[in-house]
């Protein structure tokens, strides 16, 4: 596979995953934001997939471990980032 489309599924892969965490928790109403899908499926695909697939012996091949890894990866920086904002929105109205 040439690195060009290697990179552009990875980037594929890594927004809906993210999108896939927004869903998850219950980001329905307002829509997806699409910057934090691209930032937490990328992040969270790198530290929490390849945490786990280390971690289960698979490597780095692509197993289902890696990809669990992923979504739970982009779960936490979703919340996170969703913390993130609460705090600062309640500091602003202080």
């Amino acid at each position: 596979m040439l690195p060009s489309m290697l990179i552009l599924g990875l980037i594929l892969f890594g927004m809906l995953v993210g999108a896939g965490a927004q869903l998850i928790l219950g980001k329905r109403a307002k829509g997806i934001d699409w910057t934090l899908a691209f930032v937490a499926g990328l992040v969270g695909s790198f530290v929490g997939g390849l945490l786990i697939s280390l971690l289960s012996g698979d490597g780095l091949k692509f197993r289902p471990s890696g990809i669990i890894g992923s979504l739970v990866g982009a779960l936490l920086v979703t919340l996170g980032w969703q913390w993130f904002r609460r705090r600062s929105k309640s500091n602003a109205a202080h």
